[in-house]
């Protein structure tokens, strides 16, 4: 019976990594998996799954208009499991049209992304798929500061930490760092400034 997956975690937790790795798992045994990410998601091109380790794919860009279980249901005599880029983007229509692909076509759908956002609001792709998701895991990464487990996203503009404005702001680790609740709150404005040194 298929079921839909939401692995999700802070920045830098390996959610890419993660989706490259189960989608070579899958084509190793001659099956084919349909790769998707959010349209929005621009730091590598639009349509592209790309790890901070240097491994990048190629994958359908999707936006809020589309109607996943149509795209999927087009394709599902090739498909074997459907992996999701950056789920926070989608909408709370498109997670119901997912689990439509997971209850009516038996094709296992696993969805990675983010939970909260830099402000510490849910995405409203993450809020429907914790709802509805059969499964849910959490990847861990460290704070960037204290090594403790990372559980918010701090956004970084010109060197100050943002704690306000709009939910969706694409950037990597330039714009956002993986911290704890403590680290959130209280920032070390100095390693912040060292950090953006690097970039």
């Amino acid at each position: 019976m298929a079921q839909l997956f939401f692995r999700y975690g802070a920045m830098a937790s390996g959610k890419s990594i993660e989706i490259l790795k189960v989608a070579h798992n899958y084509e190793t045994q001659q099956r084919h998996v349909l790769l998707l990410t959010s349209a929005l998601d621009n730091r590598s091109g639009v349509g592209e799954i790309a790890s901070r380790i240097g491994m990048q794919r190629s994958a359908l860009a999707i936006s809020d208009a589309d109607d996943l279980f149509k795209l999927i249901q087009d394709q599902q005599d090739d498909v074997a499991a459907v992996l999701i880029d950056e789920a926070q983007f989608m909408t709370k229509e498109q997670v119901l049209e997912l689990t439509q692909v997971v209850d009516d076509l038996n094709i296992p759908v696993l969805a990675f992304g983010l939970k909260n956002d830099a402000f510490n609001n849910l995405f409203p792709g993450s809020e429907a798929l914790l709802i509805y998701a059969d499964k849910i895991e959490e990847m861990k990464t460290l704070c960037s500061f204290c090594g403790r487990k990372a559980t918010m996203n701090l956004r970084i503009s010109d060197g100050q930490p943002v704690y306000e404005g709009a939910q969706v702001q694409i950037g990597g680790d330039e714009a956002y760092m993986p911290v704890c609740r403590y680290h959130y709150n209280h920032p070390d404005m100095a390693a912040i400034a060292r950090r953006m040194a690097k970039n």
